[in-house]
């Protein structure tokens, strides 16, 4: 076994299910701002909470937290994610986790923004999920 995180190169075409972690599927379900594959990833009732620069978010239900957190405040109608740059998932223990990258276009400008995630799942649906983000992070012209 090892102790290498698995990363966006390590085999299986990215939307391959069959032996991506949850926290791959969701990551890759963010960057194509798909709700209905986020939301079939989260539990009904989930344990969601975030911290981005200047705030920290809380929802109870799949559909609070993507439509009215993760694709309506974080990654609006005027956020083109143009581009998944990593992914890479571990766990620690009983916790999974999954650290991505994403560049996203905002008022004509390319941004990267870097998210950390930890999770836990009932079988295929995330339950439990804290993440950690950088923030826009303004890429050079």
């Amino acid at each position: 076994m090892s102790l290498r995180p698995r990363s966006a190169t390590d085999g299986g075409a990215p939307g391959d299910v069959g032996t991506a972690s949850a926290g791959e599927r969701f990551a890759r379900a963010l960057a194509a701002k798909d709700a209905d594959a986020l939301c079939a990833l989260l539990a009904d009732q989930v344990d969601f909470q975030a911290l981005t620069p200047g705030r920290h978010w809380q929802a109870g239900t799949a559909g609070q937290a993507v439509r009215e957190i993760i694709l309506a405040r974080w990654f609006g109608e005027g956020d083109d994610i143009t581009e998944l740059c990593s992914v890479a998932a571990g766990r620690v223990l009983d916790r999974e986790h999954v650290a991505y990258r994403v560049r996203v276009r905002r008022s004509d400008r390319d941004h990267l923004v870097e998210q950390q995630a930890y999770y836990l799942t009932d079988g295929p649906r995330i339950t439990w999920m804290r993440i950690l983000c950088s923030g826009y992070q303004p890429l050079p012209a």
